[in-house]
């Protein structure tokens, strides 16, 4: 993982997209990892009294904290329980730096406290957007909100000042690797107001592997074959041509922070020398 930190309000998430990481990680603790992920969620409704705790710590440095790792923050739950938006009061109050990850426009219920937060520690959101294809969509995220809510949503939180990126993750090789979805999907953030864009390849640990392979053997099954040779016995494929081609169409396609107005915390006050 890029980050040191991360905050999970919930524990599963019932987007249930096919290729989730996490399943890996329920996989190895013993918890189902199969089709049963997701059909229920553990809610941490103490999430944020125990936050404000560890940042009131003489030894926290306030170094940034990263929602939604390995559940969506903002999957439906978020609605009744409202912990995520707890969580980034708190944040906001104590002047933390946060990032957040989510495929879920509910995010903009909560665009106040993202304001009042990005006034004060650098705060940054990323939407997961991996495609616009409705048919690789519908298969592979059956509990997402559709890809274009999500790019309103963006465009919203952009407008309003907040750095917004788009993720292009993951990668489906054979599905949606193909040059056309790619820069569809790089077309749309640009339009979108997306200040950067970046991919990664799918992995495959054991949990995700076995969940994926079986809805690939289901939706795809020409390509089953083509998995087995490209991942054999690895987790990981060599994704450097994927990003490099997002890349370029990133800098095609003049993806930049183009916000209109740009919230950031106040400079750091300069500490003056006294003359000798």
């Amino acid at each position: 993982m890029a980050f040191k930190w991360s905050l999970n309000p919930y524990m599963g998430c019932v987007h249930r997209c096919t290729f989730c990481y996490v399943r890996a990680f329920e996989k190895r603790a013993d918890r189902p990892s199969d089709e049963r992920y997701g059909t229920s969620i553990r809610v941490k409704t103490n999430v944020a009294e125990q936050l404000r705790k560890e940042l009131a710590r003489p030894s926290w440095e306030r170094e940034t904290v990263t929602i939604g790792a390995a559940t969506d923050p903002y999957q439906p739950a978020e609605g009744r329980y409202k912990l995520t938006r707890a969580c980034l009061e708190v944040l906001a109050d104590a002047g933390n730096p946060f990032g957040i990850i989510t495929r879920g426009p509910m995010i903009v219920r909560d665009l106040d406290v993202l304001v009042r937060a990005a006034r004060r520690a650098e705060v940054s959101v990323t939407f997961s957007v991996p495609t616009l294809d409705v048919d690789i969509w519908r298969k592979t995220e059956p509990g997402t909100a559709p890809p274009h809510q999500r790019l309103r949503a963006l465009t919203e939180l952009v407008n309003a000042g907040i750095k917004v990126g788009v993720g292009m993750a993951p990668i489906l090789p054979g599905i949606s690797d193909k040059p056309e979805l790619m820069e569809e999907v790089v077309r749309a953030a640009r339009a979108a107001g997306a200040t950067g864009v970046w991919a990664n390849v799918l992995y495959l640990r054991p949990g995700t592997r076995e969940h994926y392979l079986a809805c690939l053997e289901r939706d795809w099954p020409e390509l089953l074959p083509e998995y087995e040779k490209l991942y054999g016995r690895k987790a990981y494929i060599d994704s450097s041509e994927v990003r490099a081609e997002v890349r370029e169409l990133a800098r095609t396609h003049g993806i930049r922070d183009r916000r209109p107005v740009k919230l950031a915390p106040p400079a750091e006050p300069e500490q003056l020398s006294l003359a000798g």
